[in-house]
């Protein structure tokens, strides 16, 4: 399936937009990159400087002259400007890499603060290799390639002039060659650009791949599926080669054309200068020194094409980094200001003190994932007061889980309103709205690291006697003492050291430790066994006690614990109530406990 990013008919991202683009990253490294191309400009004045002294020594030579001093000054320009030369480029090396480390550090912070609509519509692969491949790219274009371009082209022009001087006959011959190579040039850098932007797009398409098979490894090895995997990979990394084969065919053959290019300027310049000594039109010094030139024309010339190529592959990788960042992200600090004096709204609840438990009121609220999929929900309404516990039940696909989302401002409600402490959700502060929510998610996600960082991830200040309180609530103190390093344990890649009910376990000790006021509980006891769902059952009953718990069960054992239960069917509110009253009073619900329920439990 091809995603927003990965779109081969992606519309091209403008030129100005690039050029500005770049221009961004150069700004902060204008004096480093000066500096570089002052070094860079010395470097290339003593080269300059040598044909001039070889014109002299041969001058000299054809005169009995003695030539030691001619000897040193050639010996000392070629020292001095090679010493030159290096500490330049350490210079542009340099602050290439700091190009590339802000890049990434600016596209990083963007990327996970991605609105998380758009997170689910592109692929974790391809954004990673925009910010680890795409970034690297970065390196030449914004640094060495406009040092090349302006020595480089200082050098020519330098270069042409002192040509001219010398014989301006001979110049003519140099620059027909020279721009008619030039003209054949200028048609492949376009290719370089296409060639190089499609590479790119294929190595975003192996971290894809690759990301998708190491997060299924165990299922790839149960399905054995191992050669079909690889088969999948191959195909990509074959497509990269394919594209990089043809880039680096277009940047050879741009590069080789320099060499071309002088060698033909040489061979006529050689006849038609030959023939001008002969004729006495010139001298053979200044034809020696003419040659010098011309060869001395190489390198200006070589880094003028090396620029024009580093701009068309860092423009495509710029290219892809501007559509990373085109992507909507969260504002944290959007809405008004967490102060006292916010409005409510009749009939809700005021806001809090912010310490005590918070009520959750949604009022006809719809919602779609997109607009062309059908609603989720359609005019859902129901009130959570401040504590307690709220079990919501039904079928799958009844659009329980996407409640937790909308009070998470994951998504927006595309009508009504989601209130907490009877403020709209969208007036809150992202990060203190968050701040006030523990929640576990479904799958009770582990992340790579040790079970200290995984526990204090929500609350990373948390004190060792608050984590020893919450291992024993959420009966993770056994464990602890059984694994090898106890709390630094490493749990392996998404927690695969862990069953899934440690796991589980896990995910709600994170949650309570940062002690929140309202807590989201989604079938967060579904893969515990029958000691250890019992063992938490009362500590979510406890913990209802003091704050606000929202709870989506498939077991009647959790669901019978609720002071509310709010039966959902197909995006709507079907029914309210205690699990008695709705035994009773509703047939979807009765029907549910039933059947769903008992044989769950």
């Amino acid at each position: 399936m091809t995603t927003a990013l990965e779109a081969p008919a992606a519309a091209a991202v403008p030129a100005r937009q690039v050029w500005r683009a770049l221009y961004t990253h150069f700004r902060p490294h204008r004096a480093a990159v000066a500096l570089g191309a002052v070094l860079a400009l010395i470097g290339a004045a003593s080269g300059l400087a040598q044909p001039l002294a070889a014109k002299a020594l041969v001058d000299r030579l054809g005169h009995d002259e003695p030539i030691a001093s001619i000897l040193l000054v050639l010996t000392a320009l070629v020292v001095f400007g090679t010493a030159v030369d290096a500490l330049g480029s350490y210079v542009l090396e340099r602050t290439a890499e700091s190009v590339v480390l802000a890049a990434r550090r600016s596209l990083i912070g963007r990327l996970l603060r991605l609105r998380l609509p758009e997170v689910e519509k592109t692929q974790p692969g391809d954004l990673m290799s925009r910010i680890t491949s795409d970034t690297t790219l970065l390196r030449a274009v914004t640094t060495q390639s406009v040092v090349s371009a302006a020595t480089g082209g200082l050098s020519f022009v330098a270069t042409l002039v002192l040509m001219g001087f010398m014989d301006p006959v001979l110049l003519g011959v140099t620059l027909g060659v020279i721009v008619l190579i030039g003209g054949a040039v200028a048609v492949l850098m376009p290719r370089i650009a296409a060639a190089t932007r499609r590479s790119q797009e294929a190595v975003g398409r192996i971290s894809t791949v690759l990301e998708r098979a190491f997060g299924a490894f165990r299922t790839i090895k149960a399905s054995g599926a191992e050669a079909r995997e690889t088969a999948v990979v191959d195909a990509a990394a074959r497509d990269a080669w394919r594209h990089g084969v043809k880039s680096a065919k277009w940047q050879s053959l741009a590069g080789s054309s320099i060499g071309l290019a002088v060698q033909v300027s040489f061979l006529a310049v050689l006849g038609i200068g030959g023939a001008r000594v002969a004729s006495g039109a010139t001298t053979i010094s200044s034809l020696i020194a003419f040659l010098l030139f011309l060869f001395y024309l190489i390198e200006p010339i070589s880094k003028l094409v090396e620029a024009a190529t580093q701009f068309q592959v860092g423009s495509a990788a710029v290219s892809r980094i501007l559509e990373a960042e085109a992507l909507e992200v969260e504002e944290p600090e959007t809405g008004a200001a967490t102060d006292t004096g916010a409005a409510t709204d009749a009939g809700a609840a005021a806001p809090t003190d912010g310490r005590g438990p918070a009520s959750v009121v949604f009022e006809d609220v719809s919602f779609r994932y997109r607009d062309d999929l059908p609603a989720v929900h359609r005019g859902v309404s129901f009130e959570v007061p401040g504590r307690g516990m709220t079990a919501f039940v039904g079928p799958s696909g009844a659009g329980k889980t996407t409640l937790f989302g909308l009070i998470e401002r994951f998504y927006e409600a595309t009508g009504g309103r989601v209130l907490v402490d009877g403020r709209d959700v969208r007036e809150w502060p992202l990060a203190a709205l968050r701040a006030s929510i523990g929640y576990v998610e479904q799958d009770a996600p582990v992340l790579s690291g040790t079970l200290r960082e995984n526990l204090t991830f929500a609350a990373p200040d948390a004190g060792e006697e608050e984590i020893r309180r919450v291992l024993v609530r959420a009966r993770l103190d056994a464990l602890v003492e059984r694994l090898p390093e106890g709390l630094e344990t490493v749990v392996g890649h998404r927690g695969s050291k862990l069953s899934g009910g440690e796991r589980q376990r896990v995910a709600i000790a994170r949650a309570l430790l940062r002690r929140p006021r309202l807590l989201l509980l989604d079938e967060a006891t579904s893969q515990l066994d029958a000691v250890n769902e019992l063992a938490l059952r009362d500590v979510v009953a406890e913990v209802a006690r003091e704050t606000t718990v929202l709870v989506v069960a498939h077991r009647l054992s959790t669901v019978t614990l609720a002071d509310r239960i709010v039966v959902m069917e197909a995006g709507r509110v079907r029914a309210v109530g205690t699990h008695a009253e709705l035994v009773e009073g509703d047939e979807l619900y009765g029907e549910l406990a039933a059947t769903q329920f008992l044989a769950a439990a």
